[in-house]
């Protein structure tokens, strides 16, 4: 029963169709009544409701199915079976149109049943079952058609849907990579311009800041050229540098050694053995510690550390704590989980926390 009463819906334009054609037989038989003919009134009432119960298909075929078939029951006593049987086969359409199998199947088999019971009880004259199969024939096709066109639409609108919501979510992956790269691009340089104009006032580190806010200052023009370059698909800054780690590394102990830490290097970044798809995240990991560094560390010794074998490349990058934080440096705190994302992304390690009074960032590629 869960089977026979599940079906499709129609759509507004064939109900409106077919709430017209059903309108305009039954005004046609209801003037009928007002005019004398051979036609008892039972059997009028019953060729209405034949027409009637077409109109119970908008909203449950099933239901419809059952009045149907009482009321060709109750055609028998009027003798109007025939025109009952000439609207079930017009009804053929809509279950094929709306039904699912099970009730296609079982009105079918009603079908077949009731042509072979109109066929064998009505003797006083001869009735063609052909045409009742033949109209339930074409009728059942053209419902199957509609059906196909209908559900072939639905798809389309579906794959329609789907393929705006790809869109949109490639949109926003597009805005969040152009927001993760203007951050990993631009927010260092800016914690570096930061840092050192806060160190102008000291007449003894005051040229330095002021050559570290220049640099500084030139490398984030050139880095924001580059995201706009890729943001319009055009073509690559060649002054950008897009993944060399001994350069990164480089330019951090530069860094350090400017805003007043020592740095130790231990391990060598231009190993031959590191992939370059590794090299350029472990670029973007020490550019990110690097910004964490010049932001929170306190006054010691930053290590940065190569672990390179042939399964692996390490990096770790060592600061010790501060007990006052610069906290008027601003952070967007997202670094940390973008330099997580970046790593275990490619399958490798990552972590990032207090021990020992130092903060420690460590992030392990693997190389094959």
């Amino acid at each position: 029963m869960t089977r026979l009463g599940k079906g499709e819906r129609l759509v507004a334009i064939e109900r409106i169709f077919v709430l017209v054609i059903i309108g305009t037989i039954l005004v046609v038989d209801l003037i009928g009544l007002f005019f004398p003919s051979d036609v008892s009134p039972f059997a009028a009432v019953i060729g209405i409701a034949s027409t009637a119960v077409i109109a119970l298909y908008l909203w449950s075929p099933l239901y419809a199915t059952c009045a149907l078939a009482l009321v060709f029951a109750l055609s028998f006593l009027a003798g109007t079976e025939a025109y009952v049987l000439t609207a079930a086969a017009f009804a053929a359409g809509l279950i094929v149109r709306l039904g699912w199998n099970a009730l296609i199947l079982s009105y079918a088999g009603l079908f077949l049943l009731a042509t072979a019971l109109v066929a064998w009880l009505d003797t006083q004259a001869p009735i063609n079952i052909a045409i009742y199969l033949v109209t339930a024939a074409v009728s059942g096709a053209v419902g199957f058609a509609l059906r196909l066109a209908f559900a072939r639409g639905s798809r389309l609108e579906k794959q329609l849907a789907e393929k705006a919501e790809q869109e949109r979510q490639a949109v926003l992956a597009e805005r969040r990579w152009i927001a993760g790269e203007l951050h990993d691009s631009i927010a260092h340089h800016l914690t570096v311009v930061a840092l050192h104009v806060q160190m102008l006032d000291d007449d003894r580190t005051s040229s330095e800041s002021q050559e570290a806010i220049r640099i500084a200052a030139r490398k984030a023009m050139t880095d924001l050229r580059f995201v706009i370059d890729l943001a319009d698909d055009g073509p690559r800054s060649e002054g950008m540098p897009s993944g060399d780690l001994a350069a990164s590394v480089d330019e951090a102990q530069q860094e350090f050694e400017s805003a007043g830490h020592s740095v130790i290097v231990d391990g060598d970044p231009s190993d031959e053995r590191i992939p370059r798809a590794a090299e350029i995240i472990l670029a973007r990991i020490l550019r990110e510690s690097a910004t964490n560094v010049l932001k929170y560390a306190g006054e010691g010794e930053v290590a940065i550390r190569f672990d390179i074998d042939d399964d692996a490349a390490k990096l770790t990058v060592s600061s010790p704590l501060s007990a006052t934080p610069r906290r008027e440096l601003s952070s967007s705190r997202t670094g940390v989980g973008r330099m997580a994302e970046r790593v275990l992304g490619a399958s490798g390690e990552f972590s990032a926390g207090e021990a020992d009074g130092r903060w420690v960032v460590s992030a392990l590629l693997p190389i094959v």
